[in-house]
């Protein structure tokens, strides 16, 4: 069975089209990537640049992102994340760059 979410839009209509879990990833200044997951990764980058996000990201500002993966359920996107940040920096790199289209294996 399939799960859809409802959200609402800036101009008050459902829409149930979009999920409202997301995984993803930001790059740190120094390079390096960050993992989380959140209902709103945009308003989530913010957050960490702010440095009210992760500890991690707070002495890394600015943080870009660089990925994001909807997920169906907060349990399925923090499983995602789990899984992410166990992989390697060239596995998460491979992922970003298929998510771009840049990667020559996509």
């Amino acid at each position: 069975m399939t799960r859809t979410s409802t959200k609402i839009t800036l101009s008050g209509e459902h829409r149930t089209d979009q999920p409202s879990f997301y995984c993803y990833i930001v790059q740190c200044v120094d390079g390096s990537y960050y993992t989380g997951w959140s209902t709103d990764p945009r308003r989530r980058e913010k957050c960490h640049n702010s440095g009210k996000g992760a500890r991690y990201t707070s002495t890394r500002r600015p943080v870009t992102l660089v990925y994001v993966e909807p997920q169906p359920d907060r349990s399925t996107a923090m499983k995602r994340e789990a899984t992410i940040k166990h992989m390697t920096r060239q596995r998460k790199q491979k992922l970003i760059e298929q998510s771009q289209g840049t990667s020559e294996d996509a």
